[in-house]
């Protein structure tokens, strides 16, 4: 999720790992890149979804960015714009 979806700390995502390490050690990233916009997809899926329905997709796989479904992790509450979100890529 962290490659593609984009949308740093959009709707009350919370910080994961990579957030972490490539905002703290930039030079540590290749030309300084981190995930904060990535290509997009939390702002452009509807966009992605024409495309592959264009292209004749038949399946897509996704993956959960639990920073964003659950942004304190087991410790806080579920961030229901996550859920959201999920629910209409799906």
């Amino acid at each position: 999720a962290y490659q593609y979806e984009g949308a740093f700390l959009t709707d009350g995502k919370g910080l994961n790992n990579w957030d972490v390490f490539t905002h703290e050690n930039p030079g540590k990233i290749p030309d300084g890149d981190n995930g904060d916009i990535a290509v997009d997809q939390y702002h452009r899926f509807l966009e992605d979804i024409q495309s592959m329905n264009y292209l004749g997709v038949n399946s897509y796989r996704l993956s959960i960015s639990w920073s964003r479904v659950l942004p304190k992790g087991r410790f806080g509450g579920i961030n229901y714009m996550g859920i959201k979100y999920y629910n209409s890529l799906i």
